[in-house]
């Protein structure tokens, strides 16, 4: 008797249910699937869930849910429509920012037994992650103020009015869209296809609420001359082939992070970066 091919030997039919497509809901606020939502800490190797908080900004949280009555109120965060707020929302169980129990040793301590034990935990799961040599810790990367370089490890980018800090050099900040197969799209912003920015000095200027800071030039990449729909593509981290496709879900959150000249003070250089040396030929 030849065995039916549509059917397994148990007679379990063989055909695959089909794939459902990946979609973003047309009222929610963030354009990132939950499946771009989960990574690891580069400090201590822990799995982490980032989420936007009110202000758009990314804050990493611990992935699991613990009890609200062991958890301080001001390390007590909850979720709704994607969004994590900096408070609870009067249910037993909460989430807490995974900061507040990272073993790396520039972590702060929190106060309290129940997250010092949590904080152990995560600290023994890091030591056998690099014991096994799963993970290895990223190593510190200082910036001098004012070093001349060829691409400054984070800079200034000025577009849309505001200037914002990235979180890589020029060249490697990464497209956050999916693509067709599912993945984060491997194609950077930057393209020499179109117009590029220009780097000028600019002084730091004081941020809204802040206090007037002495006057200093800093390098900042201008990308305010450049049209609208340019600026709009950089602040929303897509390569040009993704700005054509607005449909495409993202699959990152975006790099981006208001430049504020107190906290990033080690990302201020006052020189502009060297552009880069060309040979001659031989005629």
């Amino acid at each position: 008797m030849c065995p039916d091919p549509a059917h397994h030997k148990d007679s379990n039919s063989r055909t695959a249910r089909p794939r459902r497509p990946l979609r973003v809901a047309a009222t929610s606020p963030s354009r990132l699937l939950r499946a771009g939502q989960s990574g690891y800490c580069r400090r201590c190797g822990n799995r982490i869930d980032i989420y936007q908080r009110p202000d758009q900004q990314p804050i990493a949280l611990h992935p699991a849910e613990l009890a609200a009555r062991h958890i301080p109120a001001p390390c007590r965060w909850h979720l709704s429509g994607g969004t994590a707020h900096p408070h609870g929302d009067g249910s037993a169980w909460c989430r807490i920012p995974h900061q507040a129990i990272c073993p790396h040793p520039a972590s702060p301590p929190q106060a309290g037994p129940y997250l010092e034990d949590l904080r152990r935990q995560l600290a023994l799961r890091t030591r056998r992650l690099i014991d096994t040599g799963a993970f290895t810790p990223a190593p510190p990367t200082p910036s001098r103020p004012g070093a001349p370089t060829s691409h400054h490890i984070r800079p200034a980018v000025q577009l849309l009015l505001n200037r914002y800090l990235a979180e890589s050099p020029l060249q490697d900040i990464r497209c956050v869209a999916q693509t067709r197969q599912r993945h984060r799209c491997p194609h950077t912003v930057l393209d020499s296809r179109f117009p590029a920015g220009r780097w000028t000095l600019l002084p730091t200027g004081p941020q809204r609420g802040q206090l007037t800071l002495p006057a200093q030039l800093m390098a900042v990449y201008d990308l305010g001359h450049l049209p609208y729909a340019e600026q709009l593509r950089w602040r929303t981290q897509r390569c040009p082939a993704h700005t054509a496709t607005p449909g495409a879900a993202d699959l990152a959150l975006t790099g981006w992070q208001v430049f504020d000249p107190l906290l990033h003070a080690a990302h201020i250089h006052t020189r502009l970066p060297h552009p880069p040396t060309r040979r001659h030929e031989k005629a």
